[in-house]
């Protein structure tokens, strides 16, 4: 009897094995081509987008993007509260912004870069902003903050000393800087730099050197959404991150500049020093597009200071973050 139980218990094990193994050697099922919206400011830092795209890396997954160019912050917060697209790749403090001034549900998904912007300016120095005007895309996001940071660190108060005005996103700041000699300076990355060079103006500094450590761009979503499309999202960060790599490789790099060359119509010399800005440590591009924690409390604190948030102590930045879609498509880059 007790062999005979034995005999049955080995049997029942043998079927369970081969059930597991068959379910372990069963296909995945196919993918479902899948349309997404990225709403992005037009510039450099949308690089390694371009790069998923334009090597096949989006395509491979299945995924068909389109390409939506904001004209400001406050227009693309809008947007994706309203549904407008589905993902949105820019300054990771506009996510902070819709959290606590919209109280929309929104989570940081994975990173991008760390501020190429430098202070561009009619003046010789910061200091020498007393009396100007500073162009900003929206005065209480990113890199409006940052700049007002960086004035408030050379004794400068917004209202006593200087005045800000909304201008628009990265292009259009860039145009009314280079049109407009009532604006002392503001904040742009390549290659709008180089555009403004041209004339006349110069930089102050880069924002890295002015205030540090700063998480700048990153792909931010609705949280519901992401819920919903856990497997599209986890598939565009994957690609994201192979076009990151792939934009970031030395040995790739003629045909990366001429990428940035042929999209942003910029002269040879412009795209060299643009591909070398994206791929400075530690004010570049982040490898694998991951988030520096470091700079995301950076982030916070200016929030918490300039816009005198959280009684001035800025809070730990996990209830603004989901990483787990980013860890997950981490394993499956190439």
């Amino acid at each position: 009897m007790k062999a005979l139980h034995c005999l049955r218990l080995a049997t029942l094990a043998l079927a369970i094995v081969t059930l597991l193994g068959a379910c372990a050697s069963a296909p995945p099922p196919p993918l479902v081509e899948t349309k997404l919206r990225v709403n992005v400011f037009a510039g450099a830092t949308n690089l390694p987008l371009l790069t998923a795209i334009s090597k096949g890396f989006m395509a491979e997954r299945k995924l068909t993007i389109e390409i939506q160019n904001t004209p400001d912050s406050d227009q693309q917060r809008a947007g994706l509260a309203a549904g407008r697209f589905e993902i949105a790749l820019a300054a990771i403090d506009n996510a902070l912004a819709m959290v606590e001034s919209a109280k929309q549900d929104v989570i940081i998904v994975s990173g991008g870069d760390a501020s190429m912007n430098e202070f561009m300016a009619r003046v010789n120095s910061v200091a020498e902003m007393k009396g100007k005007v500073l162009a900003v895309d929206a005065p209480n996001t990113a890199y409006g903050l940052a700049a007002k940071k960086i004035l408030k660190n050379a004794g400068l108060i917004e209202g006593r000393d200087y005045t800000v005005r909304a201008v628009g996103g990265s292009m259009a700041r860039a145009n009314a800087l280079a049109a407009n000699p009532e604006l002392g300076g503001g904040m742009l990355n390549p290659p709008f730099t180089y555009m403004l060079r041209e004339k006349g103006l110069k930089s102050l500094g880069t924002q890295f050197s002015l205030v540090g450590a700063y998480q700048a761009t990153g792909a931010f979503v609705m949280r519901k959404w992401a819920s919903e499309n856990s497997g599209a999202l986890e598939r565009f960060l994957a690609a994201y991150i192979e076009g990151q790599r792939y934009a970031m490789n030395p040995a790739n790099k003629a045909e990366v500049v001429k990428l940035l060359a042929d999209r942003f119509k910029l002269a040879p010399a412009v795209a060299e020093g643009t591909y070398a800005a994206l791929t400075t440590p530690g004010s570049g591009l982040a490898p694998d597009a991951r988030l520096s924690m470091d700079g995301l409390r950076n982030v916070l604190a200016i929030r918490a200071e300039m816009e005198n948030m959280w009684g001035g102590v800025p809070p730990a930045p996990d209830k603004y973050l989901d990483l787990s879609y980013y860890e997950r498509a981490l394993q499956h880059a190439k």
